[in-house]
């Protein structure tokens, strides 16, 4: 079944949103795609007639296994491209959805597994998120939001929740990298900020939203 970038891409919204609340309603379609309801609404119909989703009004829409199948593909696709940018050309983390999310509608299965072999199968993107099999599995490890942490816990940060360009680089300045060690010293009660220290040197107090979008996984 042959679809367009359009398609594809509200696949990939519902499934993510899916993933997140169980059922995608039109209006977090719309707001995840920054398109409007009635947009949402009519490509929701193109989508059912080709039995890739199911809607339910007042619920919402969930994909069909096809339509599962795709989004994965796509995703798979994405993240793997992203970690080509990072890794080969030396792009920055910050630098590169944009052009993964255009890169991801090449529609040619052999270069996709021809990429993954060439990068050494990689399990997670540069962002820390899981980079599905050829099959559609996810590795899954533990991890928690460094805002979970308690007073002396030890962790390594490995991903991040946020992707935007901002918030990456704000990452990068404070050195809040994928890879870097934290250990949690306290929480303040007043607004819930917290203060840590990086790699055995750096002591920072990280904002609430930022401590809950970056992923730990502790010692």
């Amino acid at each position: 079944m042959g679809l367009t970038s359009t398609e594809e891409n509200y696949l990939k919204a519902i499934f993510k949103i899916q993933e997140r609340k169980g059922q995608a309603a039109t209006n977090e379609i719309a707001a995840e795609l920054q398109t409007s309801a009635a947009s949402v609404s009519d490509m929701i119909k193109k989508l059912s007639q080709k039995d890739l989703l199911h809607y339910e009004k007042y619920k919402g829409s969930q994909l069909s296994d096809q339509g599962r199948r795709f989004a994965t593909t796509l995703i798979r696709k994405h993240r793997l491209w992203e970690s080509f940018l990072v890794e080969k050309l030396n792009f920055n983390w910050d630098e590169i959805h944009v052009i993964a999310e255009e890169l991801e509608h090449i529609k040619s299965p052999k270069l996709i597994r021809q990429l993954d072999a060439f990068l050494g199968f990689p399990k997670y993107d540069p962002h820390g998120d899981p980079i599905p099999t050829e099959q559609g599995h996810f590795h899954q490890r533990k991890q928690i939001q460094l805002s979970k942490m308690k007073p002396s816990e030890l962790g390594v940060i490995v991903g991040v929740k946020e992707h935007s360009t901002t918030f990456l680089q704000f990452l990068d300045q404070q050195g809040l990298v994928l890879g870097a060690r934290v250990q949690f010293k306290k929480q303040f009660d007043f607004d819930e900020s917290v203060e840590v220290v990086i790699d055995d040197a750096d002591k920072k107090t990280l904002s609430k939203k930022v401590s809950e979008n970056i992923y730990v996984q502790l010692n």
